[in-house]
Protein backbone atom coordinates (compact mmCIF):
# COMPACT_ATOMS: atom_id res chain seq x y z
CA UNK A 1 0.00 0.00 0.00
CA UNK A 2 1.60 3.44 -0.72
CA UNK A 3 1.42 5.56 2.10
CA UNK A 4 -0.16 9.27 2.27
CA UNK A 5 3.69 10.66 2.39
CA UNK A 6 4.34 9.03 -0.72
CA UNK A 7 1.74 10.88 -2.56
CA UNK A 8 2.76 13.68 -5.07
CA UNK A 9 0.98 16.86 -4.78
CA UNK A 10 -2.16 17.94 -5.88
CA UNK A 11 -1.33 21.01 -8.62
CA UNK A 12 -3.38 20.36 -11.81
CA UNK A 13 -6.95 21.96 -12.64
CA UNK A 14 -8.97 21.06 -16.16
CA UNK A 15 -7.07 23.59 -18.30
CA UNK A 16 -3.46 21.67 -16.96
CA UNK A 17 -4.80 18.83 -17.47
CA UNK A 18 -6.10 19.67 -20.98
CA UNK A 19 -2.91 20.48 -21.85
CA UNK A 20 -0.57 17.56 -20.94
CA UNK A 21 -2.95 15.77 -22.44
CA UNK A 22 -2.97 17.62 -25.72
CA UNK A 23 0.39 18.42 -25.56
CA UNK A 24 1.50 14.89 -25.27
CA UNK A 25 0.01 13.70 -28.62
CA UNK A 26 0.53 17.19 -30.60
CA UNK A 27 4.05 16.59 -32.04
CA UNK A 28 2.50 13.31 -33.68
CA UNK A 29 0.86 15.97 -36.22
CA UNK A 30 4.03 17.67 -36.83
CA UNK A 31 5.81 14.94 -38.00
CA UNK A 32 5.60 10.80 -38.11
CA UNK A 33 2.48 10.11 -39.10
CA UNK A 34 3.44 10.97 -42.69
CA UNK A 35 5.51 7.21 -43.08
CA UNK A 36 2.08 5.74 -43.33
CA UNK A 37 1.66 7.60 -46.27
CA UNK A 38 4.75 5.52 -47.89
CA UNK A 39 2.93 1.65 -47.54
CA UNK A 40 -0.87 2.86 -47.42
CA UNK A 41 -0.78 6.40 -49.71
CA UNK A 42 -2.94 9.40 -48.73
CA UNK A 43 -6.60 8.01 -49.09
CA UNK A 44 -5.38 4.18 -47.66
CA UNK A 45 -3.60 6.33 -44.57
CA UNK A 46 -6.94 8.24 -44.11
CA UNK A 47 -8.62 4.97 -43.82
CA UNK A 48 -6.35 3.68 -41.32
CA UNK A 49 -6.22 7.47 -39.13
CA UNK A 50 -10.24 7.02 -39.42
CA UNK A 51 -10.51 3.29 -37.72
CA UNK A 52 -7.71 4.68 -35.46
CA UNK A 53 -9.01 7.45 -34.48
CA UNK A 54 -12.53 5.52 -33.70
CA UNK A 55 -10.31 3.19 -31.21
CA UNK A 56 -9.06 6.27 -29.76
CA UNK A 57 -12.96 7.89 -28.89
CA UNK A 58 -13.70 4.36 -27.54
CA UNK A 59 -10.86 4.29 -25.67
CA UNK A 60 -10.67 7.63 -24.22
CA UNK A 61 -14.31 7.09 -22.95
CA UNK A 62 -13.24 3.64 -21.52
CA UNK A 63 -9.99 5.30 -20.02
CA UNK A 64 -12.07 8.14 -18.17
CA UNK A 65 -13.91 5.66 -15.80
CA UNK A 66 -10.86 3.59 -14.81
CA UNK A 67 -8.65 6.98 -14.14
CA UNK A 68 -11.67 8.42 -12.18
CA UNK A 69 -12.05 5.24 -9.89
CA UNK A 70 -8.47 5.09 -9.36
CA UNK A 71 -6.55 8.35 -9.32
CA UNK A 72 -3.02 6.96 -8.79
CA UNK A 73 -0.27 7.75 -10.57
CA UNK A 74 0.42 4.21 -11.96
CA UNK A 75 -2.08 4.43 -14.38
CA UNK A 76 -2.24 1.37 -16.31
CA UNK A 77 -0.54 -0.39 -13.43
CA UNK A 78 -2.95 0.14 -11.05
CA UNK A 79 -5.75 -0.92 -13.65
CA UNK A 80 -4.63 -4.14 -14.32
CA UNK A 81 -3.09 -5.04 -11.35
CA UNK A 82 -6.50 -4.24 -9.56
CA UNK A 83 -8.12 -6.38 -12.02
CA UNK A 84 -5.89 -9.45 -12.94
CA UNK A 85 -3.33 -9.16 -10.17
CA UNK A 86 0.58 -8.22 -9.73
CA UNK A 87 1.76 -10.06 -12.86
CA UNK A 88 -0.14 -8.47 -15.14
CA UNK A 89 -0.14 -4.97 -14.24
CA UNK A 90 3.51 -5.57 -14.32
CA UNK A 91 3.54 -6.40 -17.92
CA UNK A 92 0.85 -3.26 -18.35
CA UNK A 93 2.91 -0.74 -16.57
CA UNK A 94 6.54 -1.89 -18.34
CA UNK A 95 4.32 -1.70 -21.21
CA UNK A 96 3.73 1.63 -20.66
CA UNK A 97 6.97 2.48 -20.09
CA UNK A 98 8.20 1.29 -23.34
CA UNK A 99 5.63 3.54 -24.71
CA UNK A 100 6.72 6.56 -22.93
CA UNK A 101 10.33 5.99 -23.01
CA UNK A 102 10.97 5.11 -26.76
CA UNK A 103 8.58 7.71 -27.82
CA UNK A 104 10.69 10.88 -27.02
CA UNK A 105 13.92 10.08 -28.55
CA UNK A 106 11.43 9.81 -32.03
CA UNK A 107 10.41 13.22 -30.60
CA UNK A 108 13.86 14.90 -29.87
CA UNK A 109 15.05 13.90 -33.70
CA UNK A 110 12.03 15.74 -34.93
CA UNK A 111 13.38 18.48 -33.01
CA UNK A 112 17.03 18.10 -34.55
CA UNK A 113 15.44 18.23 -37.95
CA UNK A 114 13.45 21.25 -37.80
CA UNK A 115 16.47 23.19 -36.45
CA UNK A 116 18.71 21.54 -38.89
CA UNK A 117 16.37 22.96 -41.68
CA UNK A 118 17.19 26.54 -40.05
CA UNK A 119 20.88 26.13 -39.36
CA UNK A 120 22.01 23.39 -41.44
CA UNK A 121 25.79 23.57 -40.07
CA UNK A 122 23.65 22.22 -36.55
CA UNK A 123 23.75 18.45 -36.07
CA UNK A 124 20.32 17.02 -35.66
CA UNK A 125 21.61 14.47 -33.02
CA UNK A 126 23.28 17.00 -31.01
CA UNK A 127 20.50 19.11 -31.30
CA UNK A 128 18.35 16.48 -30.10
CA UNK A 129 20.39 15.36 -27.32
CA UNK A 130 20.83 18.81 -26.02
CA UNK A 131 16.69 19.29 -26.12
CA UNK A 132 15.85 16.08 -24.26
CA UNK A 133 18.74 17.24 -21.42
CA UNK A 134 16.84 20.86 -21.46
CA UNK A 135 13.09 19.22 -21.01
CA UNK A 136 14.77 16.49 -18.54
CA UNK A 137 16.26 19.44 -16.15
CA UNK A 138 12.78 21.12 -16.93
CA UNK A 139 10.53 18.16 -15.10
CA UNK A 140 12.83 17.61 -12.34
CA UNK A 141 12.29 21.76 -11.41
CA UNK A 142 8.46 20.76 -10.47
CA UNK A 143 5.33 20.31 -11.85
CA UNK A 144 3.62 23.45 -11.22
CA UNK A 145 6.12 24.76 -13.62
CA UNK A 146 6.30 22.14 -15.95
CA UNK A 147 2.39 22.19 -15.97
CA UNK A 148 2.51 26.05 -16.97
CA UNK A 149 5.00 25.79 -19.82
CA UNK A 150 3.34 22.60 -21.18
CA UNK A 151 -0.03 24.88 -21.41
CA UNK A 152 1.94 27.34 -22.96
CA UNK A 153 3.92 25.76 -25.17
CA UNK A 154 0.13 23.47 -26.28
CA UNK A 155 -1.50 26.39 -27.04
CA UNK A 156 1.32 27.88 -29.23
CA UNK A 157 1.09 24.75 -31.15
CA UNK A 158 -2.23 24.50 -31.46
CA UNK A 159 -2.24 28.06 -32.98
CA UNK A 160 0.85 27.35 -35.31
CA UNK A 161 -0.98 24.38 -36.87
CA UNK A 162 -4.62 26.48 -37.63
CA UNK A 163 -2.26 28.91 -39.35
CA UNK A 164 -0.46 25.88 -41.30
CA UNK A 165 -3.86 24.82 -42.29
CA UNK A 166 -4.83 28.46 -43.27
CA UNK A 167 -1.50 29.14 -45.12
CA UNK A 168 -1.84 25.93 -47.90
CA UNK A 169 -5.27 25.89 -47.98
CA UNK A 170 -5.00 27.84 -51.48
CA UNK A 171 -2.47 25.36 -52.50
CA UNK A 172 -4.96 22.75 -51.83
CA UNK A 173 -6.08 20.10 -54.72
CA UNK A 174 -8.15 17.02 -54.29
CA UNK A 175 -6.78 15.56 -57.35
CA UNK A 176 -3.22 15.68 -55.91
CA UNK A 177 -4.64 13.94 -52.67
CA UNK A 178 -6.48 11.60 -54.40
CA UNK A 179 -3.49 10.51 -57.33
CA UNK A 180 -2.19 7.25 -56.26
CA UNK A 181 -3.86 7.32 -52.87
CA UNK A 182 -4.46 3.79 -52.60
CA UNK A 183 -0.84 2.61 -51.87
CA UNK A 184 0.49 4.21 -54.87
CA UNK A 185 -2.94 3.19 -57.36
CA UNK A 186 -5.88 4.97 -58.63
CA UNK A 187 -8.62 2.72 -57.41
CA UNK A 188 -8.92 0.27 -54.20
CA UNK A 189 -7.74 -3.44 -54.41
CA UNK A 190 -7.11 -6.46 -52.31
CA UNK A 191 -3.23 -5.63 -52.14
CA UNK A 192 -4.02 -2.09 -50.87
CA UNK A 193 -4.72 -3.55 -47.37
CA UNK A 194 -1.57 -5.19 -46.69
CA UNK A 195 -0.32 -1.64 -47.15
CA UNK A 196 -3.06 -0.02 -44.94
CA UNK A 197 -2.30 -2.70 -41.95
CA UNK A 198 1.32 -1.42 -42.54
CA UNK A 199 0.42 2.12 -41.63
CA UNK A 200 -1.65 1.83 -38.55
CA UNK A 201 1.49 2.09 -35.97
CA UNK A 202 1.97 5.75 -37.96
CA UNK A 203 -1.91 6.47 -37.61
CA UNK A 204 -1.58 5.46 -34.08
CA UNK A 205 0.82 8.33 -33.67
CA UNK A 206 -1.61 10.75 -34.25
CA UNK A 207 -2.71 9.81 -30.58
CA UNK A 208 -0.26 7.62 -29.45
CA UNK A 209 -0.03 8.79 -25.86
CA UNK A 210 -3.13 10.80 -24.65
CA UNK A 211 -3.70 8.19 -22.26
CA UNK A 212 -0.76 9.32 -20.51
CA UNK A 213 -3.04 12.63 -18.65
CA UNK A 214 -3.41 9.45 -16.27
CA UNK A 215 -0.20 9.45 -15.02
CA UNK A 216 -0.57 12.48 -13.73
CA UNK A 217 -4.09 11.96 -12.13
CA UNK A 218 -2.28 11.68 -8.48
CA UNK A 219 -1.71 15.18 -9.00
CA UNK A 220 -4.71 16.33 -10.05
CA UNK A 221 -7.08 18.72 -8.26
CA UNK A 222 -10.81 17.01 -7.57
CA UNK A 223 -9.64 14.14 -10.50
CA UNK A 224 -13.43 12.99 -10.52
CA UNK A 225 -14.86 16.20 -12.07
CA UNK A 226 -11.32 17.70 -13.70
CA UNK A 227 -9.77 14.14 -15.10
CA UNK A 228 -13.35 13.63 -17.36
CA UNK A 229 -13.35 17.00 -18.62
CA UNK A 230 -10.00 16.99 -19.62
CA UNK A 231 -9.98 13.35 -21.97
CA UNK A 232 -13.43 14.39 -23.52
CA UNK A 233 -12.01 18.08 -24.47
CA UNK A 234 -8.41 16.56 -25.69
CA UNK A 235 -9.38 13.84 -27.96
CA UNK A 236 -11.74 15.96 -29.78
CA UNK A 237 -9.10 18.83 -30.11
CA UNK A 238 -7.00 16.26 -31.57
CA UNK A 239 -9.04 14.46 -33.80
CA UNK A 240 -9.53 17.58 -35.42
CA UNK A 241 -6.62 19.17 -36.06
CA UNK A 242 -4.71 15.39 -37.46
CA UNK A 243 -7.36 14.94 -40.05
CA UNK A 244 -6.80 18.70 -41.00
CA UNK A 245 -3.07 18.68 -41.26
CA UNK A 246 -3.11 15.37 -42.65
CA UNK A 247 -5.53 15.99 -45.89
CA UNK A 248 -4.46 19.91 -46.29
CA UNK A 249 -0.49 18.40 -46.39
CA UNK A 250 -1.64 15.52 -49.29
CA UNK A 251 -2.83 17.84 -51.28
CA UNK A 252 -0.68 20.79 -51.96
CA UNK A 253 2.05 18.75 -54.04
CA UNK A 254 3.10 15.40 -54.40
CA UNK A 255 2.57 13.56 -51.34
CA UNK A 256 5.16 10.67 -52.28
CA UNK A 257 7.69 13.49 -51.49
CA UNK A 258 6.99 13.70 -48.05
CA UNK A 259 6.30 10.31 -46.83
CA UNK A 260 9.84 9.57 -45.39
CA UNK A 261 10.00 13.31 -44.10
CA UNK A 262 10.57 13.91 -40.18
CA UNK A 263 9.50 17.54 -41.30
CA UNK A 264 6.70 17.00 -43.34
CA UNK A 265 4.91 20.44 -42.83
CA UNK A 266 7.47 23.01 -43.22
CA UNK A 267 8.04 21.01 -46.85
CA UNK A 268 4.30 20.89 -47.68
CA UNK A 269 4.81 24.75 -46.78
CA UNK A 270 7.61 25.31 -49.25
CA UNK A 271 5.82 23.80 -52.19
CA UNK A 272 2.82 26.83 -51.43
CA UNK A 273 4.62 29.61 -50.57
CA UNK A 274 8.33 28.93 -52.04
CA UNK A 275 11.44 27.92 -49.95
CA UNK A 276 12.58 31.08 -48.96
CA UNK A 277 9.48 33.04 -47.53
CA UNK A 278 9.42 33.94 -43.97
CA UNK A 279 6.26 31.81 -43.47
CA UNK A 280 8.40 28.50 -43.81
CA UNK A 281 11.14 30.18 -41.21
CA UNK A 282 8.17 31.02 -39.09
CA UNK A 283 6.18 27.69 -39.36
CA UNK A 284 10.35 25.94 -38.31
CA UNK A 285 10.12 28.31 -34.93
CA UNK A 286 6.64 27.60 -34.25
CA UNK A 287 6.31 24.12 -35.23
CA UNK A 288 9.24 23.22 -32.53
CA UNK A 289 6.50 24.67 -29.96
CA UNK A 290 4.59 21.55 -30.89
CA UNK A 291 7.53 19.29 -30.88
CA UNK A 292 8.21 20.57 -27.22
CA UNK A 293 5.09 19.92 -25.96
CA UNK A 294 4.97 16.36 -26.61
CA UNK A 295 8.97 15.66 -25.31
CA UNK A 296 8.52 17.47 -22.30
CA UNK A 297 4.75 15.87 -21.59
CA UNK A 298 5.92 12.40 -22.40
CA UNK A 299 9.09 12.87 -19.95
CA UNK A 300 6.55 13.69 -17.46
CA UNK A 301 4.55 10.76 -18.55
CA UNK A 302 7.53 7.76 -18.54
CA UNK A 303 8.71 9.98 -14.83
CA UNK A 304 5.17 9.43 -13.02
CA UNK A 305 5.40 5.77 -14.73
CA UNK A 306 8.59 4.47 -13.62
CA UNK A 307 8.39 6.00 -10.25
CA UNK A 308 4.68 4.68 -9.80
CA UNK A 309 6.00 0.83 -10.58
CA UNK A 310 9.45 1.47 -7.96
CA UNK A 311 7.21 2.89 -5.31
CA UNK A 312 5.11 -0.07 -5.21
CA UNK A 313 7.78 -2.27 -5.66
CA UNK A 314 7.68 -3.48 -9.73
CA UNK A 315 11.04 -2.07 -10.29
CA UNK A 316 14.51 -1.22 -8.40
CA UNK A 317 13.68 1.37 -4.72
CA UNK A 318 15.85 3.67 -6.19
CA UNK A 319 14.07 4.78 -9.04
CA UNK A 320 11.06 6.01 -6.46
CA UNK A 321 13.62 8.45 -4.77
CA UNK A 322 11.81 12.36 -4.92
CA UNK A 323 14.02 15.31 -5.16
CA UNK A 324 14.03 16.77 -1.74
CA UNK A 325 12.75 19.85 -2.44
CA UNK A 326 10.68 19.71 -5.61
CA UNK A 327 9.26 16.46 -4.96
CA UNK A 328 9.59 15.36 -8.16
CA UNK A 329 10.65 11.80 -9.69
CA UNK A 330 13.80 13.15 -10.70
CA UNK A 331 15.89 9.34 -10.65
CA UNK A 332 12.82 8.16 -12.69
CA UNK A 333 13.19 11.05 -15.34
CA UNK A 334 17.16 10.36 -15.53
CA UNK A 335 16.73 6.76 -16.00
CA UNK A 336 14.17 6.94 -19.53
CA UNK A 337 16.26 9.83 -20.56
CA UNK A 338 19.47 7.52 -20.79
CA UNK A 339 17.66 5.19 -22.52
CA UNK A 340 15.92 7.83 -25.10
CA UNK A 341 19.29 9.54 -25.36
CA UNK A 342 21.82 6.39 -26.29
CA UNK A 343 18.58 6.04 -28.75
CA UNK A 344 19.58 9.45 -30.23
CA UNK A 345 23.01 8.75 -30.40
CA UNK A 346 22.54 5.95 -32.89
CA UNK A 347 20.56 7.44 -35.17
CA UNK A 348 23.52 7.84 -37.66
CA UNK A 349 23.88 4.22 -38.13
CA UNK A 350 20.76 2.04 -36.75
CA UNK A 351 17.74 1.19 -37.89
CA UNK A 352 15.59 -2.32 -37.78
CA UNK A 353 13.62 -4.03 -40.27
CA UNK A 354 14.09 -2.03 -43.29
CA UNK A 355 12.61 1.18 -41.44
CA UNK A 356 14.95 4.65 -40.22
CA UNK A 357 15.42 5.00 -36.56
CA UNK A 358 12.85 7.53 -35.94
CA UNK A 359 10.31 5.06 -37.73
CA UNK A 360 11.21 2.08 -35.80
CA UNK A 361 10.76 4.22 -32.04
CA UNK A 362 7.65 4.80 -33.44
CA UNK A 363 6.78 1.22 -33.66
CA UNK A 364 8.13 0.37 -30.44
CA UNK A 365 6.63 3.14 -28.67
CA UNK A 366 2.97 2.04 -30.55
CA UNK A 367 3.65 -1.66 -29.87
CA UNK A 368 3.93 -0.78 -26.01
CA UNK A 369 0.92 1.33 -26.02
CA UNK A 370 -1.03 -0.95 -27.67
CA UNK A 371 -0.30 -3.91 -24.80
CA UNK A 372 -1.42 -1.31 -22.46
CA UNK A 373 -4.80 -0.59 -24.04
CA UNK A 374 -5.71 -4.49 -24.75
CA UNK A 375 -4.55 -5.07 -21.31
CA UNK A 376 -6.29 -1.99 -19.62
CA UNK A 377 -9.74 -2.67 -21.72
CA UNK A 378 -10.03 -6.23 -20.46
CA UNK A 379 -9.42 -5.11 -16.90
CA UNK A 380 -12.41 -2.66 -17.39
CA UNK A 381 -14.92 -5.78 -18.22
CA UNK A 382 -13.12 -7.86 -15.53
CA UNK A 383 -13.79 -5.07 -12.45
CA UNK A 384 -17.51 -4.12 -13.91
CA UNK A 385 -18.46 -7.98 -13.70
CA UNK A 386 -16.74 -8.26 -10.36
CA UNK A 387 -17.47 -5.05 -8.50
CA UNK A 388 -20.13 -3.54 -10.47
CA UNK A 389 -20.90 -0.31 -11.55
CA UNK A 390 -22.80 1.18 -8.48
CA UNK A 391 -19.72 3.08 -6.85
CA UNK A 392 -18.17 4.64 -10.18
CA UNK A 393 -18.44 8.49 -10.32
CA UNK A 394 -18.05 8.25 -14.36
CA UNK A 395 -18.85 5.66 -16.24
CA UNK A 396 -18.43 4.83 -19.98
CA UNK A 397 -20.91 5.49 -22.25
CA UNK A 398 -22.32 2.89 -24.29
CA UNK A 399 -21.21 -0.03 -22.00
CA UNK A 400 -20.13 -2.61 -22.93
CA UNK A 401 -19.92 -2.08 -27.24
CA UNK A 402 -17.72 0.78 -26.55
CA UNK A 403 -15.26 -0.56 -24.72
CA UNK A 404 -16.02 -3.35 -26.53
CA UNK A 405 -14.90 -2.08 -30.03
CA UNK A 406 -11.49 -0.11 -27.97
CA UNK A 407 -10.29 -3.75 -26.99
CA UNK A 408 -10.75 -5.58 -30.76
CA UNK A 409 -9.49 -2.64 -32.05
CA UNK A 410 -6.63 -2.62 -30.39
CA UNK A 411 -6.53 -6.36 -30.46
CA UNK A 412 -6.48 -6.65 -33.68
CA UNK A 413 -3.81 -3.83 -34.46
CA UNK A 414 -1.34 -5.63 -31.92
CA UNK A 415 -1.69 -8.53 -33.96
CA UNK A 416 -1.20 -6.85 -37.80
CA UNK A 417 1.78 -4.57 -36.09
CA UNK A 418 2.96 -8.48 -34.89
CA UNK A 419 2.57 -9.84 -38.88
CA UNK A 420 4.38 -6.82 -40.11
CA UNK A 421 6.91 -5.72 -37.41
CA UNK A 422 8.14 -9.05 -36.51
CA UNK A 423 12.04 -7.40 -35.76
CA UNK A 424 10.43 -4.39 -33.26
CA UNK A 425 7.76 -7.45 -31.79
CA UNK A 426 10.90 -9.08 -30.49
CA UNK A 427 12.82 -6.18 -29.02
CA UNK A 428 8.87 -5.54 -27.19
CA UNK A 429 9.16 -8.50 -25.99
CA UNK A 430 12.51 -8.42 -24.48
CA UNK A 431 12.26 -5.03 -23.18
CA UNK A 432 8.87 -5.82 -21.08
CA UNK A 433 10.28 -9.44 -19.83
CA UNK A 434 13.79 -8.07 -19.25
CA UNK A 435 12.17 -4.97 -16.99
CA UNK A 436 10.06 -7.56 -15.19
CA UNK A 437 13.40 -9.71 -14.56
CA UNK A 438 14.59 -6.27 -12.77
CA UNK A 439 14.74 -7.01 -8.80
CA UNK A 440 11.85 -4.91 -7.27
CA UNK A 441 10.60 -5.31 -3.75
CA UNK A 442 7.67 -8.17 -2.60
Amino acid sequence: MTSRTDALPRHLGVIHLWSIAVGLVISGEYFGWSYGWASAGTLGFLVATLAVALMYLSLIFSYTELTTAMPRAGGPFVYVTAAFGRRAGLIAGIASVMEFVFAPPAIALAIGAYLHVQYPWLSPTMAAAGAFCAFMALNIAGVHLAARFELFVTLAAIIELLIFMAIVWPGFSMARFTDGGWAGSGHLSFATFGGIAQSVPFAIWFFLAIEGVALTAEEARDPHRTLPLAYVASIFTLVTLALGVMVLAGGVGDWRALADRNDPLPQAMRIVVGPHSGYVHMLVWLGLFGLIASLHGIIMGYSRQIYALARDGGLPHLLAHRHPRRGTPWVATLAGGIIGIIAILCDDFASFGGQSLTASLVTLSVFGALIVYVLTMASLFRLRRRDGSAHLVWKVPGFPYVPAFALLAASGALVLMGVFHPVALGIAVLFVGGAIALPGEA
